[in-house]
């Protein structure tokens, strides 16, 4: 098991490919784990080196007593690189790992190659209905989040016809650590980027769900107009874009990243 010490925390992370390549580091979102990534790994690890961790309050890494900021879990993130000794990687995260991808990309924009952020936006929700999802977390644990999460995450087509990968992400939230989850609703509920994207110059894909409730295609629009460097593609899932429309998402992460590596060798 792969742990670092990082930030006075054991974080958990898996790497695959040749660590010679490339790296991309990705950023699960609320109340999963490094394993909704799996369906990446395929059509990437030939030609790069992938990392995955677990957010701090996730998986197999520490849950200490919060509340935590999107700017802690991002410095996580440069921990993790610098305990690998990775200068710099490209960055994909979704949803909450969007927000986390976006505040690296301003405030260590050096650290980041390019960007994907998917189904996410600079203000997730609103502070109040975060605060109370935390108690709820905290008073009942994840139980009663988990029986309405397939609604937010995923179409009903999709949940429809390919009920097993639901209910795994749906045991994974369900044995997330209800103290470490809460944290981090708190870190959604005052985290809000919107004046500070427009400072983002590395090279950027935006990545909306067509049929997402939760961060909305209007919401990539919105990032795609602020971040002059971007580009933003629509693909047909609703939040949890990377598992509902898995060949659109990996189609669109490996072209944008190989296109960054090919115009950087031409320069």
């Amino acid at each position: 098991m792969s742990i670092a010490h990082i930030n006075g925390i054991d974080i958990f992370y898996l790497t695959d490919g040749d660590p010679h390549n490339p790296a991309i580091i990705f950023s699960n979102s609320l109340g999963t784990d490094h394993s909704m990534w799996d369906g990446q790994l395929e059509v990437l690890r030939r030609d790069f080196y992938l990392i995955r961790y677990d957010t701090r309050g996730h998986g197999l890494t520490h849950s200490p007593k919060g509340p935590y900021t999107i700017a802690q879990l991002a410095n996580d993130v440069l921990g993790l690189l610098d305990y690998l000794s990775i200068n710099k990687a490209f960055f994909c995260g979704i949803s909450m790992g969007g927000l986390i991808g976006q505040w690296l990309a301003v405030n260590a924009p050096e650290r980041i190659e390019a960007l994907v952020i998917a189904n996410t936006t600079p203000k997730i929700g609103n502070e109040q209905a975060w605060n109370e999802r935390a108690a709820l977390a905290r008073k009942e644990g994840l139980n009663t989040i988990a029986e309405s999460a397939p609604s937010r995450w995923f179409t009903p087509e999709f949940y429809g016809s390919s009920p097993k990968a639901v209910n795994e992400l749906l045991v994974n939230l369900k044995n997330t650590n209800a103290e470490g989850y809460a944290s981090c609703c708190e870190a959604l509920a005052i985290e809000d980027l919107r004046e500070d994207i427009a400072k983002i110059g590395i090279p950027t894909l935006i990545i909306g769900g067509e049929k997402d409730p939760v961060t909305t295609i209007a919401d990539a629009q919105y990032m795609q107009a602020q971040i002059k460097s971007s580009q933003m593609i629509a693909i047909p899932a609703s939040h949890i874009s990377n598992i509902e429309a898995e060949v659109e998402f990996n189609q669109a992460i490996k072209q944008f990243f190989g296109n960054q590596i090919k115009q950087e060798l031409e320069t």
